[in-house]
């Protein structure tokens, strides 16, 4: 599924790639360190959507100051996403399941927290469809947790088809009260 993805939309993603390269200074990627199934640590890879800029102590200025143009529209058409499908053919991730978070994030979880990493994270997963960078990080980890012990097949597809409607409405892309995702600072 991820390659015909990939195929389709691979004239969309050239064009991303191009403006974002130029937006950007040539560096159209985002790749970071995150935990997958069982906590093992991989790369996963975005569309570069901020720009690296600093501010006189040499530290990153937030989020919103840092977003471009190209990349806020690549962010609410959640296009952005676009090369995690080489995650999902390099096995690192699934087309459906938790959203894989930072590893900072891995000393805060409660124990039940934790067990969104019994299974492989997903592009998309049950807490997107149910709100996004919305709602709280409790309820996107209840989310989580849920999907892991409710996981089917009729539930992805269902995931998937709704993920398409949020994408295609730009639903809950940001949070209330941030460019990006609040941070978590645990429970």
């Amino acid at each position: 599924m991820a390659l015909s993805i990939l195929v389709v939309l691979s004239p969309v993603f050239l064009v991303v790639y191009i403006l974002l390269a130029i937006a950007n200074n040539g560096k159209a990627f985002f790749v970071q360190k995150r935990p997958g199934k069982n906590e093992k640590v991989f790369e996963i890879i975005k569309f570069k959507s901020m720009n690296d800029k600093k501010d006189s102590n040499g530290t990153l200025l937030p989020d919103a100051e840092r977003i471009t143009k190209v990349g806020s529209f690549v962010r609410k058409t959640s296009l952005d996403e676009i090369p995690q499908l080489f995650n999902v053919l390099k096995g690192d991730m699934s087309m459906i399941g938790p959203r894989p978070l930072l590893t900072s994030y891995l000393k805060l979880y409660s124990e039940e927290q934790k067990r969104r990493h019994d299974i492989k994270p997903g592009v998309t997963g049950w807490a997107q469809i149910n709100g996004r960078n919305t709602i709280s990080w409790q309820k996107k980890f209840e989310y989580d947790v849920w999907y892991v012990d409710n996981c089917s097949f009729l539930l992805d597809l269902k995931i998937f088809w709704m993920t398409f409607l949020k994408v295609v409405k730009r639903d809950d892309v940001s949070s209330s009260t941030h460019a990006t995702m609040e941070t978590f600072t645990g429970n």
